[in-house]
This record gives C-alpha cells, structure tokens and sequence, in this order.
C-alpha cells in the first residue's frame, strides 16, 4: 500500500514560511475551538474564532487555553471592522436590493464576517459548518469571496485514506461531488472534474486518474444514465487532453486492477484511479459513506472547490480533528 500524508501531516513535514491566519466562523463551537488550538499548536496556521465574545471564552476556556498571540476571537457585534465589512457587503449586494440597514445585520453573522476576513485580506481562508448548513456556508462564501476565475461552478470532494493494515492496492483517493451538486449535467460534471484534478494534485501531491464512474463499465448497460457519463468523459477529454481520464466505469473496474483489466483491457485508468468523479449526490454520499463505515477509510470534507478563496464546510457531526485537518486543507488551497 502506498501511504500518502493527510493535509495536517503535509504541512508538519514542509511548513509554509510565513504562518497564515485561518477564520472560524463557528469559535464557539468546543470542537472548532479545540481542532483551531490542535492547528495552532501544531505549528500550522494562526486562527481567528469568530463568534460572541463570552462564548468562545468559554469554549476555549474548556480546553484550558485563552486567546493570545495566534489566537484571536472577533466579536462581530463590536469589531471594529464590522463598519468596513457591512459596506462591502453593501457593495456586493445591493443590487440585490440589500441596503444598508441589511448590510450590518448581515455583516454581524458570523458566516458573512468570516468571508469578510478572507475576501479583504485578513484570513487566508475560512472554515465553517459544524453549527450551519452547507447550504449556509456556501451561499456566504459564493455571495462574499466569490467563485474563482476559471470556475464553471463550486462543487465539493472528499479526501479519503485507506486505514493502517488495509490491503495492497488501497490507497488515498479523491470523491467528487459528495456534498454538493445534486444532479450534474455533463458540462458541470466536466468542471468538476477538472477542480477535482486540481484538488487532488495539491492536496494528494499525486498525478491524477480520474475515473467516471457508471454502473456500466464500456458499454455493458445502456441507459440515459450510462450516456450521461460518456458524454461527460467525452468533454472532458476534449477540453482536457493533458489529463489521464477513462469511463464509464464501475466502482471495481477503476479501483481493482485484476477486475479493470478484465472489464476493460488496455485502459490507462482501470484499476488505477485516485479521482472518482460520482455521476450524481446520491451515488456520491452513499458511495464515501460506505467507504468510510464499512472500508474504514478516514474521510475529509466536504472541501469546497471553485471559490476564488478557500473556504470550507464541516460535517455537523465532525469532531475536533476533524476540524484541524479541514484548517490543513485550507492552508494546502490557499498556498498550492
């Protein structure tokens, strides 16, 4: 088994020069205060807690710590910088009819003041989601920091990592999209591959092989479904011929490489991917989920791609090193 390093391990070995400051909108959250602790204490990042002042205190008076040099709490009701916040979010959004009265309030929530810190220069990047929705995180970082550049869409992934003792053959992968996109068309599905190329070259440091993944494997079924999928690999070769792609292909012709070469022979990519691009949300989640509770892989995420900024989601259920590696991950995007 070839063991690649998680983003927190990454970091450790090759520490950036200058340690960059990370925003959590969530600091009075115990977890998010004690994985922005392990972050900092590991050497990694500074952190900002954004939250109430007496709350985030507290959580991190639970950990038997207090703010200091490279912890820092922002109170976005009494910040000095809310003033400055509201009126770029009044910028940003008043052709949305948002005015100014909206503009503070708006600037006062944790999420959107997070952006903020990240979108003026203040934090490289920002972590949320173990007290809000995706769908809140998202919308705050698409509505502040906006999408990047050369992004068809934001979509999400998952870093997996095989267990200690797993079988030759495991090894770290990429899943997109598992928290995002519902339904992709085969456009979108070409975005999302191409980020998630991106993604798992900084993230992974490995060269990568993307699989799309059907419940066809060339050509054995015939569905709309299945031509979805060929469609999508089509484009994409054609927009992307640098990059090692195949399909469709099911779970175990990409992963096995016994059973890719059986079903299908001379494929650069059978049995050899390490980005498994998921034909819609439901194949997605279900598909990391079962990797992770019954293939005890360790799962990373949901990250965001596409922002032209990091910033990333948490699951509500994460735990605190879950919260430290997410923190890792933003640094690896802000810095690829």
């Amino acid at each position: 088994m070839t063991q690649t390093l998680t983003p927190l391990e990454l970091l450790q070995a090759d520490p950036p020069a200058a340690r960059p400051v990370v925003a959590l909108s969530e600091g009075a959250d115990p977890r998010v205060a004690a994985g922005a602790l392990a972050a900092h204490r590991a050497g990694i990042a500074d952190v900002i807690l954004v939250g109430p002042q007496a709350e985030v205190e507290a959580a991190l008076q639970s950990e038997g710590a207090r703010a200091g040099s490279g912890v820092a709490i922002h109170d976005p009701a009494a910040s000095d910088l809310t003033a400055a916040f509201a009126a770029e979010y009044f910028s940003l959004r008043r052709h949305k009819g948002v005015d100014e009265a909206a503009a503070r309030q708006a600037a006062e929530t944790p999420l959107v003041y997070a952006a903020m810190l990240v979108r003026l220069g203040h934090a490289a990047g920002t972590v949320g989601g173990a007290v809000h929705t995706t769908g809140d995180v998202v919308r705050s970082a698409i509505q502040v920091i906006g999408m990047a550049p050369d992004a068809g869409m934001v979509s999400s992934f998952f870093l997996m990592y095989p267990p200690e003792g797993a079988p030759d053959g495991a090894r770290a992968m990429l899943y997109s999209d598992c928290g995002l996109v519902i339904d992709p068309k085969p456009s979108e599905m070409v975005s999302i591959a191409a980020a998630s190329a991106r993604s798992a070259s900084a993230l992974l440091k490995v060269d990568p092989k993307l699989a799309f993944l059907s419940f066809s494997t060339m050509g054995s079924a015939r569905h709309p479904a299945v031509d979805k999928v060929t469609e999508a690999l089509a484009l994409f070769q054609n927009a992307h011929p640098d990059l090692p792609a195949d399909g469709e292909l099911q779970f175990d012709a990409a992963f096995v490489p016994s059973v890719g070469q059986h079903k299908s022979p001379g494929s650069p990519i059978a049995g050899q991917a390490n980005v498994m691009i998921f034909p819609n949300l439901d194949a997605g989640n279900i598909g990391y989920k079962i990797t992770q509770r019954l293939g005890g892989y360790s799962a990373i995420g949901p990250v965001l791609q596409g922002l032209a900024k990091p910033a990333n989601d948490l699951s509500r259920g994460c735990s605190a090193e879950d919260v430290t590696q997410i923190i890792a991950v933003t640094i690896l995007q802000a810095n690829p």
